[in-house]
Parts: C-alpha cells; structure tokens; sequence
C-alpha cells in the first residue's frame, strides 16, 4: 500500500491528522489518538496495522496474512503484511471501523467537535 493510497481512504475523515513516528511509520491519528499505521520504509514496507473490535481480533488473526500487531496486539490491532490481497473497500472498512473505535472512546466533548461543521476562518 502506498500512502497516496491510505491518504485517498482516511485522509478526509473529520478530525483526522498524519505525522511520521518512529522515523519510519505514517501514523493516522484522531484527537492524537492512532487508528492505522502504515510502514513506510525498510524490509516492512507497505504493511499496514489497524484497532479491531476486540471481539473479532482472534477472527482477524486466524486469517492468513494478518498477525496481532507488534506492541500494539494488546489493544486489539492487528496487522496486513500485505494489504494488496485485500480489496479497497474491504481495506476501507477496516480502517473506518479502526477509526469509529477510536473516536468512540473520546470524550463527548471531542467526538461534539469532530460531528461539528467546520468553517474556515
């Protein structure tokens, strides 16, 4: 996956910002809260971890190219080695649930200031 592509997905998303952590990962964050993380060099390139419900983590993981993502397994994220064998609107629900779970556990105050229009001035 190529970050023009996870920018067309997310990048538009009420709230949603983007930074490079780690010197390597493109992190997509809400409230500075991450939802996806997309390895953007070395031998890791172009995988891509996610939140999961963490009812469904163990249904996610079962599945062949998905691992429990490195640190993060624990919050229920899970990882595409290769997001390329997934479609682009299964990968577009993925990451869309990934940021509702996010935004679900804000406090009502931000979730408020993220369903506001936004005006420009």
């Amino acid at each position: 996956m190529e970050e023009a592509e996870l920018d067309a997905i997310c990048g538009t998303w009420p709230g949603v910002t983007r930074s490079i952590k780690w010197e390597v990962d493109l992190v997509y964050s809400v409230a500075n809260k991450m939802f996806a993380v997309l390895c953007t060099l070395g031998p890791e390139r172009g995988r891509l971890s996610f939140k999961v419900d963490p009812e469904r983590f163990l249904e996610f993981t079962e599945q062949p190219g998905i691992t429990p993502a490195p640190y993060m397994a624990r919050a229920f994220w899970v990882t595409l080695n290769d997001p390329l064998r997934f479609g682009r609107p299964e990968l577009e629900r993925f990451l869309h649930r990934s940021y509702e779970l996010v935004v679900e556990k804000l406090p009502a105050r931000a979730r408020a200031a993220l369903a506001a229009p936004h005006t420009g001035g």
